[in-house]
């Protein structure tokens, strides 16, 4: 060894990022172990590297004590003595014993220690890259396919993409450029692994983000997505600023912010609604495009239930192709949505209940105030028996 291997560690930490102090700790270790395996000899073997010169020494450490029982592990107080009169029994001497040919030793072991802590440096490095891009877009391209997975190439690393992953009205080749949302970044044995996917929800939020500058400043919020990729999509959501519209800048002037994501997206419908706190205006917006007359909480025990009544005419289309909109309302919103036709449920009116209720509460008025006259006229009539004893008198008197 010499000094151009410490000037290959400086350059390894210049261009690599590994610390010298790493892999010098490494070497060491690995040629203590070198040492062993080579030269049969005891376990007390300790390896210094010299950060100055490059040199390596190889040290048999041997413990002072009254007697000598294994001569490569201890050494005896007298002939501890002559090399210092300082040493005590128990502690412990190092004696040098690098072998004349050990050079070659080191320089194998040294160029497996160095090529394994690049490896392991550029992992680490690489892993720490990625795993900041985690839950957001990165644009790869498609470098070839198998059985299980297509791998995209992101720049240093090749991610993969499975097949739940995968939009199911799209066909990726080689070359392809594609928007992926990263979903995963782990660091296995084998290395760091990125994960991605076209069919995660995240990757329509972050489309929108990219096209809508209120969304992305926070003006802007989405609340929920509900997502079948490849189909169809509903969005919802909110707005901080009460002077601004939040369907209608997340659409864009003639539909072209969301077109822009419709387009990235294979020609995935986009539906965006007004999130709302109260549930039945939140429900009723979710089924859009279909109207919605009413939404009954069916269960009060139970209140992510509800039934909507729509128009007949409109029933096929509030539950949509094979359910999806029904389906897609109800990921939207948490609920449970039964949807029925107005012709197939008695539907009365809130408003009709109230008058109903006022025009029972004016009649039992009316009779309570048509009573009290007669009670008085009642009270006021004398009694038929005192008018027949008067009668009786008045004849008396006559006779």
């Amino acid at each position: 060894m010499s000094k151009e291997m410490i000037e290959a560690l400086d350059a390894l930490e210049t261009e690599k990022g590994v610390k010298k102090e790493v892999v010098i700790e490494a070497l060491e270790d690995a040629l203590a172990s070198a040492y062993k395996r080579n030269y049969d000899q005891a376990q007390n073997v300790d390896v210094e590297f010299d950060k100055d010169q490059g040199d390596i020494h190889v040290y048999a450490v041997k413990e002072v004590t009254e007697e000598v029982f294994d001569s490569r592990l201890e050494v005896s107080l007298k002939d501890a003595l002559a090399i210092n009169k300082a040493y005590e029994v128990g502690d412990k001497i190092k004696f040098e014993v690098t072998p004349k040919d050990f050079g070659r030793i080191a320089a194998q072991t040294a160029k497996q220690v160095i090529m394994q802590r690049v490896r392991e440096a550029e992992r680490g490095i690489i892993y720490d890259e990625y795993s900041q891009y985690e839950n957001e877009i990165m644009t790869g391209e498609v470098e070839r396919r198998d059985n299980k997975f297509i791998y995209v190439n992101l720049g240093k690393i090749e991610a993969v993409l499975g097949r739940g992953d995968q939009m199911p009205n799209e066909q990726y080749e080689p070359h392809d450029r594609i928007k992926v949302f990263v979903s995963k970044v782990e660091n296995s044995s084998k290395g760091p692994q990125v994960f991605v996917s076209r069919t995660n929800p995240g990757l329509v939020k972050r489309l929108f983000e990219q096209e809508v500058p209120e969304i992305f400043d926070g003006t802007v919020e989405i609340a929920g997505i509900a997502r079948e990729a490849g189909d169809r999509t509903k969005i919802a959501v909110r707005s901080t600023n009460p002077s601004v519209d939040p369907v209608g800048t997340t659409v864009g002037p003639r539909g072209a912010r969301v077109q822009a994501v419709v387009n990235e997206l294979s020609g995935e419908n986009m539906d965006v609604v007004q999130y709302e706190e109260d549930p039945v205006d939140y429900i009723a917006n979710a089924l859009n495009p279909a109207q919605v007359i009413a939404v009954q909480f069916n269960d009060e025990d139970n209140d992510r239930s509800c039934t909507v009544i729509v128009p007949d005419y409109q029933l096929s289309l509030a539950i949509g192709k094979k359910g999806q909109n029904a389906r897609l309302a109800a990921k939207l919103t948490g609920y449970k949505i039964d949807i029925k036709a107005e012709s197939d449920v008695e539907f009365v009116d809130d408003d009709e209940l109230e008058e109903n209720d006022e025009q029972i509460e004016e009649t039992q008025a009316d009779q309570s105030g048509a009573d009290a006259p007669a009670e008085d006229e009642a009270a006021a009539a004398p009694a038929p028996e005192d008018s027949d004893a008067k009668a009786a008198d008045d004849a008396a008197e006559t006779k």
